[in-house]
């Protein structure tokens, strides 16, 4: 894991939406990071982390699926990720482990998390 500098592969839209919310988490507190596998297409946009969870944050811009963030979870290598947060255009929700927010609501993560038992 290292210190989040934003692909310049990605699509400019990608790219905006990653950087709103990038800010949004900064100004929280959090300090961003950025992980990608080397033997493979896995990548993660963000990390927080809670009292017992580290937790993949992935940014949309499409309401696409998070495949990197599914792989996440489900491995026994990260025994510390039980579950994603996933920003995009879209409404909230909750689906095999994923929650899903709009951009809009970055700001509140801090405060969500603080208030959820994850």
């Amino acid at each position: 894991m290292y210190s989040t500098t934003f692909p310049h592969s990605l699509p400019r839209t990608t790219r905006n939406y990653e950087n709103v919310v990038g800010e949004a988490l900064v100004k929280a507190g959090y300090k961003l990071y950025y992980y990608k596998r080397d033997d493979s297409t896995l990548e993660q946009d963000f990390f927080v982390r809670t009292a017992s969870a580290l937790i993949p944050v992935e940014v949309k811009a499409k309401n696409g699926t998070a495949k990197s963030m599914r792989t996440l979870i489900s491995s026994e290598k990260y025994e510390d990720i039980h579950c994603g947060i996933k920003f995009t255009g879209g409404n909230i929700g909750y689906s095999d482990d994923i929650y899903t927010f709009p951009y809009f609501c970055a700001f509140l993560l801090k405060r969500y998390l603080a208030g959820a038992n994850i």
